[in-house]
């Protein structure tokens, strides 16, 4: 029988030259997976910041409200990828997150890993990086969102979840879309009908194929250079 690896040696948690027993050290601080149904909440904005959280599979979504209830979607989480560092600022989370579809989600107490990064050499870079990573996809995708039109948009944001997939060994060109047209409209700026109007367009001139959600990326170089020729978010 084959024994599985460690689950964090393919998440971006940990450094690339940790060893199996640090592996192991690290891996039992993570709470075992919890499953989430379509709609569930992670945590909820201003709940106190105590832990950050590692996607399994599926999908989450991020989204604050404003004080007259208004929700502006804020990101998306995909398997391997670590999301609620936001909170550590303020002691308390400034976003919600809720399940897009079925998900499996694992708790890392924050005060753990604190500790664990000391013990750890790189870990801590790992993080920083991790945040960086993050900071750099909020500019890069303002950016976008001032200077590019709703055609472009959704091109961009097809060729991020493109390389979402493709850096977990799946598809690049064929995958589902988990967040409706409504939540890719609010976090895109764009009016649902908008952005359906843009995905007719985009597969009436061969460049998708969709049916419901399920999308096919058709000519990879023309979206790319619809969206301006270089999309690394």
């Amino acid at each position: 029988m084959i024994k599985p690896q460690p689950y964090c040696k393919n998440c971006r948690l940990a450094p690339p030259t940790l060893s199996d027993d640090k592996v192991q050290e690290l891996e039992a601080i993570i709470k075992p997976g919890h499953l989430l149904h379509k709609g569930d909440f992670v945590f909820r904005q201003g709940d106190p910041f105590h832990s950050v959280f590692l996607v399994r599979s599926g999908s989450i979504k991020t989204f604050t409200t404003n004080e007259q209830g208004l929700e502006k979607i804020t990101g998306f989480y995909f398997a391997t990828e670590i999301f609620g560092f936001s909170g550590m600022g303020e002691g308390s989370y400034p976003v919600s997150a809720q399940a897009l579809e079925s998900t499996l989600c694992s708790e890392i107490p924050f005060n753990q890993l604190e500790e664990l990064s000391i013990q750890i050499p790189g870990l801590s870079h790992q993080i920083m990086l991790m945040m960086s990573r993050k900071i750099r996809e909020d500019q890069q995708m303002k950016l976008l969102l001032s200077r590019l039109n709703s055609d472009s948009r959704i091109a961009a944001f097809l060729l991020n979840i493109s390389a979402h997939f493709r850096e977990r060994g799946f598809s690049a060109t064929r995958f589902r879309l988990s967040m409706s047209r409504n939540e890719i409209g609010d976090y895109l700026g764009l009016a649902v009908e908008t952005v359906s109007r843009s995905f007719t367009r985009l597969q009436k001139h061969g460049l998708i194929r969709v049916d419901g959600r399920e999308t096919e990326i058709v000519d990879f170089t023309e979206l790319c250079a619809l969206a301006g020729g270089e999309v690394e978010l």
